[in-house]
């Protein structure tokens, strides 16, 4: 079966057919992902670095062509594109630097103490080994960043792991280009073929063939709760249930104290929908839920709020599917009593997949209530609950579901108060934020993007940053080996001059 890309902002076909990977492709996919392993799991840091840092130079060499086909297939902005292609190839160019150091593996020695009584102790050294073939699947709202090189192929590739990547169907030719980048840059390295793989697909089938193949051993996921679960239930049904790693939805509630209200109100306001309407709301970490203490700085907050949404630009999104469930989304909010519409974009304009940015009100009773109208509505959409008390923003707090991000918005003295409202937060979250909105997710070595479930489906786990590299790696323990026959990483002179834990010390 054959497909083609569309443009979300006028629903025209695009240039390019693409094919629908059979059962029979995508089971060859996996195995020669699992034939390569053997191979590419023995590639020292230096020779991966080298290859990440291949790829991020074979996609800058595509050019304008990359970003032009972004533009057409996902609507976004050249501007934004060129953007996250930078942060696509920064990320990879930051674990090639993470593997040049080393200590990623978390090599752990204990000396043997063949004295101690009334046993004694064996040489015991542990480290972290890559775990297999890797099945990634693509994005919808980061054509580049959370797609075929994104963060979980990089992530995979850097622990030593081959992937299967499955590309997402609304933007093939996007997918495809940067499909052949990474394959020049596995054929330069002198790779094995089936390092990379990429199929195509736009039915549940070609997904669920790489989960349910034997030779993969884990998942990378990025999409909506529906999508990460079917593929978490169907993990864990294999006779050898794997893990997957899946980024499902988050509403990212965001408290507003009153005191910095009453100075800033009106600013952060504007500010609040911005973040709100940024990238046509297409982003994990918009801000979906905003929770105001009654106050004279509130009242005055709410008000700017209703007139920025009102002034606000409708946008395509990303698909017709997406524009369509955002649009189910906000009908599903509203139906409910106690919901109002507060404000929404004055503006209409006609198109495919265009979205009406739209800004709803409840109160913290309410909201207690009825826990599922925190549930994401994916779009440039948010819920705007005003709160009595700090008892009530604490009731609010302790009724959340796992979200990736948590924000607090206040003065010094006030977030001292509302030290009680951070500790409740940290339970709830992956990252929390003061005074910051949580749109924008740096890729850096502390940078945690995750949370509990229903945010992901592992809580221990980040998509973003170089802790990523640990989803797709196990212990290993060697006991009493002789020095020659140890990884490099564990033997005894520490050839890579890596931190180790030795003894109980770290040390180089």
């Amino acid at each position: 079966m054959s497909f083609t890309g569309i443009n979300p902002a006028t629903g025209e076909t695009l240039a390019g057919t693409f094919e629908e990977s059979t059962p029979e492709e995508v089971a060859h996919a996996c195995w020669q992902a699992a034939a390569a392993f053997h191979t590419y799991r023995k590639l020292s840091g230096e020779a991966k670095a080298q290859f990440l840092e291949r790829i991020a130079d074979e996609i800058m060499a595509l050019g304008p062509e990359l970003l032009e086909r972004a533009n057409l297939e996902t609507a976004l902005p050249i501007a934004r594109l060129t953007g996250e292609r930078g942060r696509t190839t920064g990320q990879l160019r930051l674990f090639a630097q993470y593997l040049r150091e080393g200590s990623w593996v978390d090599a752990r020695i204990d000396t043997a103490l063949p004295d101690r009584q009334p046993l004694p102790r064996p040489d015991l050294r542990q480290m972290l080994i890559p775990l297999g073939p890797v099945g990634i699947f693509g994005a919808s709202n980061f054509p580049l960043a959370f797609s075929v090189a994104g963060g979980d192929t990089a992530s995979a590739l850097a622990s030593g792991c081959p992937v299967v990547v499955k590309a997402h169907p609304a933007h093939p030719g996007t997918s495809d280009l940067v499909g052949k980048a990474i394959r020049k840059a596995v054929e330069a390295s002198g790779l094995p073929e089936g390092v990379f793989q990429l199929v195509h697909g736009t039915t549940v089938e070609v997904g669920m063939a790489i989960v349910e193949n034997p030779l993969i051993k884990a998942i990378g996921f990025t999409g909506s709760f529906r999508g990460g679960k079917a593929i978490f239930d169907a993990a864990v049904r294999r006779p050898e249930p794997i893990p997957v790693y899946a980024e499902m939805g988050s509403t990212n509630p965001v408290f507003f104290l009153p005191g910095i209200l009453k100075d800033k109100g009106l600013d952060l306001a504007k500010a609040y929908v911005d973040s709100v309407t940024l990238g046509v709301g297409q982003f994990c970490t918009n801000p979906g839920l905003a929770i105001v203490k009654q106050s004279d700085g509130g009242d005055a907050f709410i008000s700017q709020a209703r007139l920025a949404m009102a002034q606000t630009q409708p946008t395509a999104m990303l698909t017709k599917g997406i524009y369509q469930a955002y649009t189910s989304g906000i009908e599903k909010l509203n139906s409910h009593s106690r919901v109002l519409i507060a404000s929404k974009s004055e503006t209409v304009v006609e198109g495919f997949a265009t979205a009406q940015p739209t800004l709803l009100s409840t109160t913290a009773d309410v909201l207690v209530d009825n826990p599922e109208l925190t549930e994401e509505v994916f779009g440039p959409s948010s819920l705007l609950v005003t709160a009595d008390t700090k008892e009530e923003m604490l009731s609010v707090a302790n009724g959340l579901e796992g979200h990736l991000t948590a924000t607090v918005f206040g003065n010094p003295d006030e977030l001292a108060e509302y030290a009680d409202l951070l500790e409740v937060l940290e339970q709830k979250v992956g990252r929390v934020l003061i005074n910051g909105f949580p749109t924008g997710v740096e890729v850096s070595h502390a940078m945690n993007h995750g949370g509990p479930y229903p945010a992901t489906t592992d809580v221990r786990s980040t998509s973003v940053g170089t802790n990523a590299i640990r989803r797709f790696a196990r212990p290993v323990c060697y006991q009493n080996f002789p020095d020659a026959l140890l990884p490099d990483a564990l033997k005894a002179d520490n050839p890579l001059s890596i931190f180790r834990l030795v003894d109980g010390a770290w040390q180089k």
